[in-house]
């Protein structure tokens, strides 16, 4: 199955290429079952690529998969290549099945919209840019991947960008301001990129590991602090967090995918991608640590204020992003991951819930005006409480599991950060 792994850009990438060029011709229910079908197809090859895997030796469970060689300019040597490991399959795994469920609710919930073939091309290309980013087996690619996921985000987040209301002001204003602020840290992600080409003269993962002890202490540093600004900016971490309450003026699906599967996420793999660069580099750390404890914080207690109903499922993102970046800091990087996973599948649920609640309320989000919607929508009710309960962190729920894993980690390495958890 690993010989077929390329299959896994192949689907997202036909399925809005076909969208793009004969949507006009089709109808709705095609547009959404292709586009549909396209990402259901990436995740049976993301299944394929899981059994691929545990085909292997325990000891050996990776491998590299050379596509073609991409950029080969004197000494500069960039291959397209694909690093298919326990951590990128995870990732793959968790974009593509939640994409799929999240392409399937938006067939319902976007068919009455004019610019429907469009909507749908955007979202394949979105899920196309992240499977970039995630299985990559260098720097570059990476970075493409991490350009991709912003423009798409931009295009989703401004998809009714001839609106305006007083929640939101201008919705078009508000995709440039998501587009805006990661670039901030976009810039940190091209400059350590620059310093790890400059000091070793690779950016593949492979080479760049095999020689970080070779960095000297002052680049390292560097480095690692330019990739936590850019892991700020698409992971929503102070003090770069505020393009990302403005996102929900962005469709209900659209905000379930950057919440859930895509985007913000992206920040968290990253960190635990270049977790060897990091263990070097102890001061930056705890940086990170105390970057993701502060923000989970503060997310939460703004989330508090809020009334309007994506808004604070929208802080509470941002705190739930705290954790894992608090996770990633003390060197919880499994419990990380198992926090992002799990987050992915309760803050769909919690958002396509909303989703509902937008229809039957004919757009309403205040949660002031809302009420008896027990009786009104009890599915809805049920599967809203089951996410919130997730998301507290309630006894035997996937939250708590992968929550408090973070929260004893971190207790054993800083009380202080513990008790701010």
């Amino acid at each position: 199955m690993l010989d077929f792994a390329w299959l896994i850009f192949a689907f997202p990438a036909v399925g809005a290429l076909i969208n793009l060029f004969f949507g006009a011709r089709l109808s709705k229910n095609a547009i959404g079952w292709i586009a549909s079908g396209a990402v259901v197809g990436a995740f049976a090859v993301a299944v394929g690529l899981l059994f691929g895997l545990l085909g292997l030796d325990a000891e050996h469970r990776t491998a590299t998969i050379h596509l073609w060689d991409w950029i080969d300019v004197g000494g500069f040597h960039a291959p397209a290549a694909m690093l298919i490991d326990s951590l990128s399959v995870t990732m793959a795994l968790v974009v593509t099945g939640v994409g799929a469920l999240i392409h399937l609710y938006a067939t319902g919930y976007m068919h009455d919209e004019e610019r429907f073939q469009r909507f749908f091309v955007y979202l394949n290309f979105f899920v196309f840019a992240m499977l970039i980013l995630i299985l990559s087996d260098n720097f570059l690619g990476m970075f493409v991947g991490w350009e991709g996921v912003g423009l798409a985000s931009y295009l989703l987040i401004g998809f009714y960008f001839d609106k305006e209301d007083s929640t939101y002001g201008s919705y078009a204003d508000a995709g440039k301001k998501a587009f805006i602020v990661n670039r901030i840290g976009d810039f940190g992600m091209m400059l350590a990129m620059m310093a790890l080409w400059t000091s070793l003269g690779t950016i593949t993962f492979e080479g760049v590991f095999e020689h970080a002890g070779e960095l000297g202490a002052g680049v390292t540093t560097a480095v690692c602090l330019l990739l936590l600004l850019a892991a700020t900016g698409k992971s929503a971490q102070l003090p770069l967090f505020v393009w990302l309450p403005d996102a929900m003026a962005g469709p209900t699906p659209v905000s379930a995918l950057i919440h859930a599967a895509t985007m913000v996420t992206a920040g968290v793999y990253m960190i635990a991608r270049t977790h060897v660069l990091f263990a070097l580099a102890p001061g930056v750390m705890a940086t990170t640590a105390w970057v993701g404890g502060l923000t989970a914080l503060l997310g939460a207690s703004i989330a508090l204020a809020q009334t309007d109903l994506k808004k604070i499922l929208a802080y509470s993102t941002i705190s739930q992003l705290g954790y894992m970046i608090l996770g990633v800091g003390v060197g919880a990087y499994a419990f990380a991951i198992f926090h992002l996973v799990t987050h992915a599948f309760f803050k769909a649920l919690l958002f396509l819930s909303a989703g509902n609640v937008m229809h039957g309320l004919h757009g309403e989000l205040d949660i002031n005006k809302m009420g008896n919607l027990r009786a009104k929508m009890p599915t809805t009710y049920r599967l809203f409480a089951i996410g919130a309960l997730a998301l507290a962190g309630f006894p035997l729920t996937s939250g708590f599991f992968s929550k408090d894993a973070i929260l004893l980690t971190v207790f054993d390495s800083n009380l202080l950060l513990y008790v701010l958890g």
